[in-house]
């Protein structure tokens, strides 16, 4: 979540005529996350959240992405409902840019997340996995292997701003992945950003899951190697670590729900990899393409590469869970 476009009170008035949920008491702007522009709003009939698309987010997509959330909220996912309009339509517009009015989620992320913390993130993560697996709806992941190259190509020659060699590395790892990547595991609808701000806990308790702007089709092996990159690293990067107590309970959580097979288990150092490759190059892209005025915080690419360091010295997958 950030904020690229500016809305003023009237705007928000204006846009929520539109909705049988009372008018605007409270509003103000949510600065975390880096990829659309986001809103907390407070009516006379409750807390939800406005959410207008930006960049990467393609417009055709959208009937995706909420098909998804009021699949999982109505089969008691913890996860927001998106709302309908006066018109009967879950998407609007305001100044030119559609937008999603969802229910506010209670809780908050927590950034340091114990391994209790991580079981529960499996189990649910298992269960979105389950629940989505007859969904006929289809989203290719735009930002899978076959679309790193491509990225890399339109930032090589400034990656040396960043780290010197980092350019040689990000080559090198991308040769094996884009060669080792796996064609035949167990594959259908995730979540494929579950990062510590996508994930709420209240009073410690897990209480669902937003942000679903990138969920698509792609490996359930590939959204637990999101996972371990995401959530069981610890440290300052220059010092990041694994943490394998963190991963063990992850993937106990998960398993207790869907089992991983042995082709899953012994794709995951590719599937890791990958993973780490993914969100280095979207934040090297982020990083020397940053959009003048936004209100973001954009994420270090350093802490990705030690990432992606460690998953080159790892031998197996036992090596993230023992």
């Amino acid at each position: 979540m950030a904020v690229y476009t500016k809305l003023s009170e009237k705007n928000l008035n204006d846009f929520f005529l539109n909705y049988s949920l009372g008018k605007v008491v409270d509003y103000k702007e949510i600065k975390e996350g880096i990829e659309n522009t986001n809103y907390y709003i407070q009516t006379e009939k409750g807390k939800y959240v406005l959410t207008l698309y930006e960049k990467r987010v393609d417009e055709k997509d959208l009937p995706f992405f909420i098909g998804l959330m009021k699949n999982l909220f109505d089969k008691n996912f913890l996860s927001p409902e998106p709302i309908i309009n006066k018109n009967g339509n879950y998407i609007s517009s305001v100044l030119k840019k559609k937008a999603v009015v969802v229910s506010f989620l209670e809780g908050s992320s927590k950034k340091n997340l114990n391994p209790d913390n991580c079981y529960e993130i499996g189990i649910n993560t298992a269960k979105l996995h389950l629940i989505t697996k007859n969904l006929v709806a289809k989203r290719k992941n735009s930002l899978s292997v076959d679309a790193w190259r491509k990225i890399y190509n339109g930032i090589k020659k400034d990656c040396s701003k960043i780290h010197p060699n980092l350019g040689k590395i990000i080559e090198k790892n991308l040769n094996e992945i884009e060669r080792d990547w796996p064609k035949n595991i167990p594959s259908g609808i995730i979540h494929a950003d579950l990062f510590h701000d996508n994930i709420f806990f209240n009073k410690n308790k897990f209480s669902g899951i937003i942000d679903f702007y990138f969920a698509c089709n792609d490996f359930y092996a590939f959204e637990i190697a999101v996972c371990l990159n995401a959530l069981c690293f610890e440290g300052e990067k220059e010092n990041l670590s694994f943490n394998v107590t963190k991963a063990k309970k992850f993937i106990e959580g998960y398993s207790n729900v869907r089992k991983l097979t042995d082709e899953e288990k012994f794709s995951l150092k590719i599937l890791c990899k990958g993973a780490a490759m993914r969100f280095l190059l979207t934040r090297v892209f982020d990083y020397l393409n940053l959009t003048e005025g936004a209100i973001v915080k954009i994420k270090d690419p350093i802490e990705y590469l030690k990432r992606l360091e460690f998953h080159d010295s790892v031998q197996n997958y036992q090596d993230y869970f023992f």
